[in-house]
Order: structure tokens, then sequence, then C-alpha cells
């Protein structure tokens, strides 16, 4: 019996062994699963972290600040760094830019004078933007259409992107300026922009120039085509044949309202930094080339203009009715208008 006890004892002990061997199994496969879990978040959570500090270490690279400019304490509301939206200005990013703006009125010469500026390697001056009327329907357009310009932004042919060193564009008197003058005056003075006024001493020559040109649009002399400004003898010799007649009764009250008008101008933006410019003079005397790019403070180079001049010569030959003028102007304080002033 005792035996049988025994041997019953053993068959038990024998038959539950086996039992216990696939737990410890699955203990010891759990046990290296969670091992290699932890040893691959590890790593993970490492690749992470050093992803993320080299993030970090780019940002001051792409938000280092430029140095400062050695120039006068006065300069400083002038000198720019623009960050364009539509590219980057990459190695010339500290290359300080000048605001400027050119301030004139139709047929003064300021087509001719802007070829010139745009012949420097670091001006760009971007015409004549606010023909447009929609770009001058108010004050806030007239102000994005300029940010985008001080900005670099505007792209056109005469734009150097990069290493542009002034950058501005060409306002007619008559486009917006001095209905906005407060505001443009305010914009100037908060942004730095300084401006080049260019206007005609002999208001004559310029009333025929203007007349001519209105003349052009619709008769398009040049093979069908308007042009306000030609590239050669030829083409301007086509358009100096047309001679405009003048209303003599009028012509003194024009002559002073254009005077009015400029005198208003210089007014509206005396507190502007400025520099005063007459056509005759950068044609007799391109030394004020030199002034202008002083003004801009860019380097000194020969500036040149593929344009040609069209009315050239005596008023006489270029007036249909000169001798009717010519009585009402005599005594008169336009007198010195009869007389040729310049050659070029």
């Amino acid at each position: 019996m005792a035996d049988d006890l025994c041997s019953f004892t053993k068959d038990v002990f024998i038959t539950k062994a086996p039992k216990k061997s696939p737990l410890v199994l699955r203990m010891i496969v759990l046990v290296f699963a969670m091992v290699c879990g932890v040893y691959i978040c590890s790593i993970c959570v490492k690749q992470i972290s050093t992803h993320s500090k080299a993030g970090f270490l780019n940002i001051p690279v792409i938000q280092k600040a430029c140095p400062e400019p050695n120039i006068e304490p006065w300069e400083i509301p002038y000198v720019h760094y623009p960050k364009p939206k539509t590219y980057s200005r990459a190695e010339c990013a500290c290359n300080p830019v000048r605001y400027f703006a050119i301030l004139s009125m139709q047929r003064s010469g300021s087509g001719w004078f802007e070829t010139l500026l745009n012949n420097h390697t670091n001006v760009s001056s971007n015409g004549e933007i606010f023909s447009v009327k929609v770009r001058r329907s108010n004050i806030s357009t007239i102000v994005e259409t300029l940010d985008k310009i001080y900005n670099l932004d505007w792209l056109s042919s005469a734009s150097k992107n990069e290493c542009t060193a002034a950058v501005g564009l060409k306002w007619m008197l008559n486009q917006g300026l001095m209905q906005h003058h407060t505001e443009i005056v305010e914009y100037f003075n908060t942004r730095g922009v300084s401006i080049i006024f260019l206007f005609r001493r002999n208001l004559l020559r310029r009333m025929i120039s203007v007349l001519a040109n209105l003349y052009d649009r619709d008769a398009k002399l040049l093979n069908g085509t308007h042009k306000s400004h030609v590239h050669s003898p030829h083409e301007a010799e086509i358009l100096a044949k047309y001679k405009p007649t003048i209303n003599a009764t009028l012509l003194i009250p024009n002559l002073k309202q254009v005077e009015e008008t400029t005198a208003t101008a210089l007014e509206y933006f005396n507190s502007t930094r400025h520099i005063i410019l007459f056509y005759e003079d950068v044609v007799k005397n391109r030394t004020k080339l030199v002034d202008v790019q002083d003004f801009l403070k860019v380097p000194h180079r020969e500036l040149k203009s593929r344009q040609v001049k069209i009315h050239k010569g005596s008023l006489s030959q270029q007036v249909e009715n000169w001798d009717d003028l010519k009585k009402v102007i005599k005594g008169t304080q336009y007198e010195s208008f009869l007389q040729a002033d310049y050659r070029k």
C-alpha cells in the first residue's frame, strides 16, 4: 500500500513537471522582447535629439546680424538691408541699399536721366510705375507698391537684384503724388527714401515736346508705332518733323501753372532728404551726375544712355506759329526761353 502511494506521488510530480517548462520559456521571450524594444526606442530618441539640435544650430546662421556700416549717424535712417520674398540676396545680404524716387513732370528729361542711372551697375530705377492708374487708386495701393519696390521684390528690366545698392522709381507729379502728398512724405521720411527732383528750366521747350508727344500717340509716325523716346537719329528726325501750333493766348497762363506746380511740389516735400536738378544743367555739365552718385552713396561710374534727343536747335524751327509766340513772350519773365539754352 505504501509502495502504491509512493508510486502515485511520483506519477503526480512526473506529470506536472513538463507544464512548468513552457511558462518559463514564454517569460524569457517576453523579457527579451522588452529589452529589444527599449534599446530600439533609445536609439530613435537619440536620432531625433540629434536632428533637433542640428536644426536649432542653423537658426543663428540665418538670422546673423549684418555688421554696422562705417557711416555718419545722420545716414543711418537711409541705410537698409531688405529681405526679398521672391529670392535670396545671398552673399550680398549685408550690402546696404539706399531708397530713392525721381519726382518730375512729363517731357522733362526724366526718361533719359533714368537710363543714365540704370547704366550704373548698382542702381535700379524701375520706371514710371504709377502711370498704371490702379496702382495709385488710393494710398493703400500706393504704399503696397512702394513696399514691393523697396523690398527688391519688384522685378523689371532695370532690376539688379542681389547686389543692388540703390533702388527706386520715376514718379510724375500728376500720378497721385500731389493728391496724397501728406501720407507719401510721411512714408518717405519713415522709410528713409531720398528724393531726386528733376525739372526743366525752359518750360517752352517742354511744352513743345508735350504737344508733339501727344500728337504722335494718335499719328504713330514710326511705322504705326508710338514712341516717347527713340534710340536712332533717323527715328528722331521723323518725329521732329511735326511742328505743333501753340495757343498764344493761353501760353503765359500755362507756363505760370507749370511753375506753380513745381513750387508746390518743392514745398510739399521740403522736409525730405532731396536734391534738385534741372535737365539743362545735366546736359551741359555731366559733373551733375557725379553729384547724384554721391547723393545715392554709390561708387562713381561714367554713365551713358542710348536715347537720342528728338527736338534740337532753334525753337523757331520746332513750332508752327513762332512769330505769334515771340510777340507774346517778349518783355515777360519768360523771354529767356526764346534763346538756345543748351546743346545736345
